[in-house]
């Protein structure tokens, strides 16, 4: 295989380390790691940044006005592909013109800086406008995911207090109509007509007739690192969302790690699938590729796999960040569907959302000639902390190593609070950032007594269990509450999801922990299979025998069960708790993020 060295004869995808060293491009920002990292101090990297004029720091300025006003200011900041085949273009200048008339029209509609700016629609232009609009007038947004239904809308926009909603006339028809009586703050919404026409809906602004008659010049509003932006939603397993809350400061976070972790370079044009109803599109769909003066591909239609290898050869696309569901379901299709196109351009791939199994990472080799780099962070700390980097080896299932900037341990809670750090390399235990990362959230909406379970001291404890092996690479086993113990034995389902997901019949799988009156918990793994096989018994012992030859006795699956679909969230990820939920009869707790499946 192409660009790999093994450590043994086994085969066995963690024994491989992709030495990802083609001649793609410009050399990347981060050569030399230990320099980089010694060398590295989060008020330094500010200078990276430019500030607002008159002091302080505002998330607009830094993604826009300031290549505007420099030699980018006609550079393609925004190149959108609508589903119908219709192409438009913002450059800095025209982005800038633009979100100065959407500031402009929030505060003639008399939005107070701190006030609550809802953005619900798809892959819109006018959507990436109103979003850092609303930074320009100190308002803070919040995305939301076009497909939740009225019911998830409704709390999100009740818990964050929404002042403003930007959404189409489509989507405010079916979803928001009937919910203006139960949320009486709400004072203002601006529809984006899909047909064109002016909305001419009671109780709703048209947004051309709106920001037709506001100027094109703005003075962004006063806001420092400390001003809240942002507002992000994250379901968690009770009926109620935690909503984190973001700084302006993030931004340098984001412009860091697009700069050291998608190695971003001038002249290159960025794709990030990610929906900007979560996390991952708002960071890193807007403001990272902005920030950091880049081309910045927006794609309406949703994920086709013959329709994304097209964009990416057509769109000449350099760096792609995009989603383990998507690489999975391109695996599904084989290396036969991506034999018509070239892609000379693309240099670096990387992915996010959940963690990419190693056979994933090896896929690509043979599908690209080079591999995705994994990374892993939370909405609560705001940007990506561990990264696979492009100047490093790869191992195939590791989340890399931490950022510049970031210390990162392995440590046991101890009771009454206290945590131990774990020095020992390949010692599983809980994920630990040190606090001092201007992405870090800077509280949850209305429940700081939970904001501050997230820490111990200066460490924020991630929930999720992981080990560090000697080389410092990062290596995910699962969520604190995902983790099996059986017969004595720690299973962290990912590592037994990964070795059921090199057979070549498995598409995806979820593994859970179910009671046994011997063992504690025994096993089970839920597999949806690839198109051409269907499930059997003799299947069901051939995977049985491949996790049995692959993790031993004691960490194999005693169960498989096949599903059609697997729960998943609408960003991809597969939910384990709700397969447990649904195995043992359990509260199925918040399904809001939760996309349709079958049970």
């Amino acid at each position: 295989m192409n660009g790999q060295d093994t450590a043994d004869a086994s085969g066995h995808v963690y024994d491989i380390i992709v030495k990802d060293r083609a001649a793609r491009g410009p050399a990347p920002h981060l050569d030399d790691y230990r320099r980089v990292c010694a060398e590295f101090s989060w008020e330094s990297a500010r200078a990276m940044l430019t500030g607002l004029p008159g002091g302080g720091l505002n998330i607009a300025h830094e993604a826009v006005d300031r290549h505007a006003a420099g030699p980018r200011a006609e550079r393609v900041a925004l190149r959108w592909l609508g589903r119908s085949g219709a192409r438009r273009t913002l450059s800095y200048r025209e982005l800038r013109a633009e979100t100065n008339r959407f500031a402009n029209a929030l505060v003639a509609l008399g939005v107070q800086p701190g006030e609550r700016v809802f953005v619900l629609a798809g892959r819109v232009l006018e959507l990436y406008v109103a979003v850092l609009g609303a930074f320009k007038a100190g308002a803070v947004v919040c995305p939301l995911f076009s497909a939740f239904g009225p019911e998830p809308l409704a709390t999100r926009m009740t818990l964050g207090d929404a002042r403003v909603l930007v959404t189409t006339d489509t989507l405010y028809a079916r979803k928001v109509a009937s919910l203006r009586e139960r949320l009486p703050g709400l004072r203002h919404v601006i529809l984006l007509t899909e047909s064109g026409a002016p909305a001419g809906v009671p109780g709703t602004h048209d947004w051309s007739t709106l920001l037709a008659e506001c100027s094109t010049d703005f003075e962004i509003v006063p806001t420092n690192a400390d001003s809240i932006a942002l507002l992000h939603f994250t379901s968690g397993t009770t009926g109620r969302p935690k909503g984190a809350l973001h700084a302006h400061g993030a931004v340098l976070t984001h412009h860091v790690t697009g700069h050291y972790v998608l190695d971003l370079h001038d002249d290159d044009v960025f794709w990030c699938t990610a929906d900007p109803g979560w996390v991952t599109g708002m960071s890193y769909g807007i403001i990272a590729p902005l920030s950091n003066g880049v081309t910045n591909l927006v794609v309406e239609a949703e994920f086709d796999a013959q329709t994304w290898y097209g964009v990416l050869q057509d769109e000449a696309i350099s760096v792609w960040y995009t989603a383990p569901t998507a690489i999975r379901m391109m695996m599904k299709l084989g290396l036969e569907a991506l034999a018509a196109y070239c892609l000379p351009r693309l240099r670096f791939m990387a992915s996010v959302g959940e963690p990419l199994n190693p056979e994933a990472v090896v896929w690509a080799m043979q599908a690209f000639g080079m591999p995705f780099h994994d990374n892993w962070w939370q909405t609560e700390t705001g940007g990506i902390m561990i990264g696979n980097f492009a100047a490093q080896d790869v191992k195939p299932g590791s989340m890399g190593r931490p950022i510049p900037g970031i210390e990162a341990a392995i440590v046991k809670r101890s009771t009454g609070g206290a945590i131990e750090i774990i020095g020992d390399p390949d010692v599983e235990g809980e994920l630990a950032l040190r606090r001092g990362w201007p992405s870090l959230m800077r509280d949850y909406l209305h429940e700081h007594e939970r904001y501050e379970k997230c820490f111990a001291g200066e460490w924020y404890l991630s929930g999720d269990l992981a080990r560090r092996d000697a080389d410092g690479y990062f290596w995910f086993v699962g969520r604190a509450d995902d983790v099996i113990k059986s017969a004595g034995h720690l299973i962290g389902p990912f590592e037994v999801e990964s070795a059921l997901m090199e057979h070549p019949a498995v598409a995806e799988v979820g593994v859970i922990g179910k009671p046994d009156p011997m063992a504690g918990e025994v096993v089970k793994a839920f597999v949806a299979l690839k198109a051409g096989f269907a499930p059997s018994d003799e299947l069901r012992k051939q995977l049985l025998g491949h996790a049995r030859k692959r993790l031993g006795a004691a960490v194999a699956p005693r169960e498989i069960a096949f599903r059609e679909n697997l729960p998943k969230t609408r960003s991809g990820k597969i939910m384990r708790r709700l397969l447990r939920a649904r195995e043992l009869g359990l509260p199925e707790g918040d399904l809001s993020t939760l996309e349709s499946d079958e049970r």
